[in-house]
């Protein structure tokens, strides 16, 4: 495969970060760094990759709080989510405090994504899908050659993302779900947020809240 990757869960809610690289060039990325940066660099360091980018799904503290870190500490572009999470990020410190972990700090992206972007790694190329719902602003990064995407918490092995958090909305999480990540196809897997990986097939077959059985009798108004 051209891109790689390892999982490396991380902090009391046992958040699902993404080491990333091209295999052709050895150029990595984190994908939602939300803490213990020392040992996802690590990590890096022992599979003798270059770290060069965060991208962000969305700004909760358990996938962001260790981006400032990075992005300081090792002079990497950050990339994502949109601009619809800038109110989670500038929230990272007092909800950091408020849920007992160790100090975050928020940060400001290079740069924000939206739906129809794309990010690059090395020679890989990644799609951006912005999918609302368990935050405004979550956004989702797909490796179509490999048939890989990573989903943030808006899809989980038979369940789905949280949308009780502020300006989180059920609708439009399931619509993101069905119009946009099923969209690419059943045979695509997926790293969530947290648990284990599973294919968008077997969801649409058989998860319980977005499945094609469970959305037949569901009213999105």
């Amino acid at each position: 495969m051209s891109l790689s990757y390892e999982i490396h869960p991380v902090t009391p809610f046992q958040q699902n970060c993404s080491l990333i690289w091209c295999n052709e060039t050895q150029r990595a990325a984190l994908v939602d760094p939300g803490g213990e940066v020392d040992r996802l660099l690590a990590a890096v360091a022992a599979r003798g990759l270059i770290l060069e980018k965060v991208l962000v799904t969305h700004g909760h503290l358990d996938h962001a709080s260790g981006v400032r870190d990075l992005q300081e500490g090792q002079g990497v572009t950050v990339e994502g989510p949109h601009p619809d999470d800038q109110f989670w990020i500038e929230a990272l410190p007092p909800v950091a405090a408020q849920y007992g972990f160790p100090p975050a700090r928020s940060f400001v992206p290079e740069r924000w994504l939206a739906q129809g972007d794309s990010v690059t790694l090395g020679n890989q190329l990644l799609e951006v899908l912005h999918c609302p719902g368990h935050t405004p602003g979550h956004v989702v990064f797909f490796h179509r050659p490999s048939k890989l995407a990573m989903v943030g918490d808006v899809l989980f092995q038979g369940s789905i993302g949280r949308s009780d958090f502020p300006r989180g909305n059920h609708a439009d999480l399931i619509r993101s779900i069905r119009g946009r990540l099923f969209a690419l196809g059943d045979e695509v897997q997926f790293i969530p947020g947290h648990g284990p990986m599973s294919t968008l097939g077997r969801e649409r077959r058989s998860n319980p809240f977005v499945s094609d059985a469970a959305v037949a009798t569901m009213r999105l108004d």
